[in-house]
């Protein structure tokens, strides 16, 4: 179907790509950019370029494309929990072990996988991202073997909205974790960035880097104070962004946590640690504003059972 639009007098003159972006509810410039380089966009009839200007009297007319294939293929035999979904996103419960997207090391069977063989879930990706064929609708991640929410956007729209609340630090993201020792309850404002001397770990003993801020409260001590249930409130989504600020800023790392534990699990713990086997965090709350209908959402996702487990015998203990 293709789409007419007449520019009246009162139409202020700007880039078409632009006008377009404004006119085409839903649909971010970089898709109408796309759209204008094949062809699928006319002014008075002749083909355009993105920067050529329009104003008052001219006609503009669109035959919309098809979003560009994924990267990844559909595999649905990838399991995981949602627990909210509508035409503009949904919000999935992730099962540790399940990796976000295909990257080098994980091609198959991701959460994105899973995601491509739901007939409802048609999402996009952002043209300028250089791997978003990959990662179509992800607009944030947790690790691997991080449990808990993420939301996931079907449109344009909503990808972009999402991304500016993110942007923003107005997502309201809250993990439970389990920790060796107990930390104090405080603010963590550090710089963060890679540790020079290992790929695959991040830091905050850096001068300069992205600002990273999360907000940890005890919920509970265990296991005579061996250990502590906590909640950590982010602002900011840094990659390991708790595991870090809990092991090099708090010096309680994760319970099952072997990247960024230091030392051994104390004895009283052991036990604990092969039950929950991976590290002890879970993305339990996740609170936005819809991208389009501007209403609050927020969702609460209960302990996984292998958390469940590790802080029941962590309460015996006690």
């Amino acid at each position: 179907m293709t789409l007419r639009f007449e520019l009246g007098t009162d139409a202020a003159s700007d880039r078409v790509d632009k006008v377009l972006a404004r006119l085409c509810a839903g649909t971010s410039r970089s898709t109408i950019q796309r759209w204008i380089r094949e062809e699928r966009v006319r002014i008075d009839g002749r083909p355009c370029r993105p920067r050529d200007e329009v104003g008052p009297g001219h006609v503009l007319e669109v035959e919309p494309g098809p979003p560009p294939p994924s990267a990844a293929a559909p595999d649905s035999s990838v399991e995981f929990g949602v627990v909210y979904e509508d035409d503009d996103l949904l919000v999935v419960d992730k099962p540790a072990g399940l990796v976000v997207h295909p990257a080098r090391g994980n091609l198959e069977r991701t959460l994105v996988n899973g995601l491509l063989a739901r007939s409802s879930f048609r999402a996009t990706f952002d043209p300028r991202d250089q791997t978003g064929a990959l990662r179509p609708g992800i607009v944030h991640r947790i690790d691997k073997d991080t449990s808990g929410l993420l939301v996931v956007a079907k449109n344009d729209a909503a990808r972009e909205g999402l991304k500016e609340q993110l942007a923003a630090h107005t997502v309201e993201r809250r993990y439970r974790a389990l920790t060796i020792g107990v930390p104090t309850k405080r603010s963590i404002r550090t710089a963060y960035g890679r540790d020079p001397r290992s790929r695959l770990r991040f830091t905050s003993r850096v001068r300069e880097g992205k600002p990273a801020i999360t907000h940890v409260a005890v919920l509970e001590v265990l296991a005579g104070g061996a250990a502590a249930l906590v909640e950590c409130r982010l602002e900011t989504g840094r990659t390991h962004q708790i595991r870090v600020h809990l092991s090099e800023q708090c010096n309680t790392p994760l319970l099952g946590d072997a990247l960024y534990r230091r030392s051994r699990v104390p004895e009283a713990l052991m036990e604990a640690a092969a039950r929950i086997g991976r590290q002890a965090l879970h993305a339990a709350v996740l609170g936005f504003d819809h991208p389009r209908t501007g209403a609050h959402l927020r969702f609460e996702s209960p302990l996984p059972e292998d958390f469940a487990g590790a802080l029941a015998l962590l309460r015996a203990g006690s």
